[in-house]
């Protein structure tokens, strides 16, 4: 592919699956993601992986090295390799709705999870 065209706000506030990979390029990978109220990334490190993010819709926390920082709509946040991170929906009824790039990619290309559960047994499965 040549490169890749959306509408990432539209796309991001429309997506329903926890995850999906819409493009991953030789250097980078552009992913929608919709976190369930109450819910979380989970903690996580990616020892080589520089990744940004864009809050479209919803209220939460990055931690961000044991740091927290409150998230909204427009919120961006860049989480440099090795550094330890979560980002949490602190609403009760409503998704939070981001995109995120990653650098270099980190998920195989086409991927979608639906929910958090199917996205936690992949990562087990797959990273022991």
């Amino acid at each position: 592919m040549a490169g890749y065209h959306v509408n990432i706000e539209k796309k991001s506030l429309e997506n329903k699956f926890f995850r999906e990979v819409l493009f991953t390029g030789p250097n980078s990978q552009l992913v929608v993601m919709s976190i369930g109220p109450g819910e979380d990334i989970g903690m996580e490190t990616h020892d080589d992986v520089d990744q940004f993010i864009r809050i479209e819709a919803g209220k939460g926390t990055a931690l961000l090295g044991g740091v927290e920082h409150e998230l909204g709509d427009g919120s961006a946040v860049v989480i440099p390799a090795g550094t330890e991170h979560n980002i949490i929906n602190s609403s009760k009824k409503e998704p939070m709705k981001l995109y995120t790039v990653y650098s270099p990619p980190n998920h195989p290309h086409g991927t979608i999870h639906k929910d958090k559960a199917e996205a936690e047994a992949y990562e087990r499965e797959h990273h022991k």
